[in-house]
């Protein structure tokens, strides 16, 4: 599955990755490469936490 995640850095360099489609699914990292393999996890813990309690999951974004 795909999500739209959204990077910035914030005041201290700190690199912040949000998935809108996921509430509450942030993730940091010192680079923007770190940041998206940090959100990737997040991603996957944020399903499960959903699965796991029956709440609705928002559909993934198509394309390639």
């Amino acid at each position: 599955m795909k999500y739209r995640v959204l990077i910035e850095q914030d005041e201290d360099g700190v690199f912040v990755a949000d998935v809108p489609a996921l509430p509450g699914c942030l993730s940091l990292g010192e680079s923007r490469a770190e940041a998206l393999k940090n959100i990737e996890e997040a991603i996957g813990a944020s399903l499960d936490r959903l699965e796991l309690h029956g709440e609705p999951i928002l559909p993934a974004i198509r394309g390639s």
